[in-house]
């Protein structure tokens, strides 16, 4: 995968890659980060395109400006952001409030 998109021009090149028989993956480049998603190909790429800047966004606010260590390190709060956000591959929720008040109250119970 990463040698799929890592080399791909943003200004002239789509976020959008054939990959396999029935798949595509969408990304997105957010400084140094990629942050990729396979979709069927009968899926909208552009709804996974926002979906993916919604995860990200998700991710400064819980974060406060996150960057590459607070996901290293972090990882599980990033898998519980993550299943906050998607179910079984489809967007669950689109409130970044409700995801972070959610959030909130996990961070509470450790």
């Amino acid at each position: 995968v990463h040698r799929l998109i890592a080399p791909r021009d943003q200004k002239h090149q789509s976020n959008f890659v054939e990959f396999r028989n029935m798949s595509k993956i969408v990304y997105r480049r957010y400084a140094g980060l990629f942050f990729c998603a396979c979709v069927d190909t009968n899926d909208n790429e552009l709804a996974y395109l926002e979906a993916i800047h919604f995860f990200v966004e998700v991710l400064d606010a819980f974060f406060g400006n996150v960057c590459e260590l607070d996901l290293v390190f972090n990882f599980y709060k990033v898998y519980a952001i993550l299943d906050e956000v998607f179910l079984a591959g489809e967007i669950e929720e689109t409130s970044k409030q409700v995801v972070l008040t959610r959030l909130a109250h996990l961070d509470k119970l450790e």
